[in-house]
């Protein structure tokens, strides 16, 4: 397989976005994610989503153009629209805002509406935990999980992510899908032709299913089952109810060019620790290291570390398809 280094990968986005009816700013906001989740291994969120954004871009389905308008309506709030555009321009203008309010007030919130995919919901939480900050994302998707005992998808695959920041060390990085496994490995299994395990998704008619194609058309089978789909319904409620956004019913899909704007949402929340007491770092330091000192235990986010050093220093093997599926966009 090929081998890109990241400076080469984030150009290859670049060039194909702003092929397509996307203005160079926001390509590069897309590359920088698309890249750094491909870095950490998580390619169901990387390259592999690029022909299907710049698709989207072409018919106007995701606006490239568009660009986040921020408002604050309360203290606390740093309200942003994305405008029907990409994710990342908008959750970069929240990470950017919310520094300085969340010290100032000791916590601040950032609602994202008109959205689109978020991508890798850890990498934001990471970088405001970088900065000191204690950070949660929930994010709504379109439909794809059947309420417990139903057999019409009504929630999203739903990820919410935390971050806390440890003192000289990285921070402690959560990221969940609210289905077994994200919809993302379903969609990078597809475009290899591969298919998937029993226990990742049903078909239409609610049976079980190794077909990608058939686990996209159907449902997600979701994590810890009935309790996985109360944690859809909050993340829901938060990213969309309390956002204005579209509930995940709603929400064309993230797949495909076809039919209007997504139009999902993002609720990004952002701690002082100092705000809370002083000697927090402390305290989270010492749970960490109590978690590291008990042999095969690790924090979580630490793998993804290691792949991200392996991509600094080795680069990305992108298949031969997948390239030449983007080279023709």
């Amino acid at each position: 397989m090929p081998v890109l280094t990241l400076a080469g990968a984030e150009e290859l986005v670049i060039r194909t976005l702003t092929r397509c009816r996307t203005s160079e700013a926001n390509a590069r906001s897309v590359a920088r994610a698309l890249v750094a989740a491909e870095a950490d291994g998580l390619k169901g969120h990387g390259l592999s989503r690029l022909p299907s954004y710049a698709a989207q871009a072409k018919v106007g389905k995701v606006d490239g153009t568009a660009e986040p308008v921020v408002t604050l309506p309360r203290p606390g709030i740093v309200a942003v629209d994305a405008a029907h555009g990409f994710a990342y321009p908008a959750l970069g203008a929240a990470e950017q805002a919310l520094p300085e309010v969340a010290r100032r007030q000791g916590i601040a919130a950032a609602p994202i509406r008109r959205s689109h995919h978020c991508g890798v919901a850890g990498h934001p939480v990471e970088r405001l935990a970088e900065h000191g900050l204690v950070a949660l994302l929930f994010a709504n998707t379109p439909a794809a999980i059947a309420p417990w005992g139903g057999r019409k998808a009504l929630f999203g695959t739903n990820p919410f992510a935390f971050a806390c920041p440890l003192p000289e060390a990285p921070p402690i990085v959560v990221d969940l899908s609210l289905s077994k496994v994200a919809r993302g490995n379903i969609l990078a299994a597809k475009q290899r032709g591969d298919p998937i395990p029993v226990g990742w998704a049903l078909d239409e008619t609610g049976e079980p299913t190794t077909d990608p194609e058939a686990a996209l058309a159907g449902t997600m089978l979701p994590l810890g089952d009935a309790k996985g789909t109360a944690l859809a319904l909050m993340v829901e409620l938060l990213a969309a109810g309390l956002t204005g956004a579209n509930y995940a019913a709603d929400a064309s899909s993230f797949l495909d060019d076809k039919g209007g704007p997504p139009g999902t949402g993002q609720l990004l929340l952002a701690l002082d620790p100092q705000a809370f007491g002083a000697d927090a770092l402390a305290r989270f330091a010492a749970l960490a290291l109590a978690i590291e000192e008990q042999p095969g235990a690790r924090l979580p986010g630490r793998r993804r570390l290691e792949l991200r050093r392996k991509a600094e220093a080795e680069g990305l093997a992108v298949a031969d398809a997948l390239l030449k599926e983007i080279e023709a966009l």
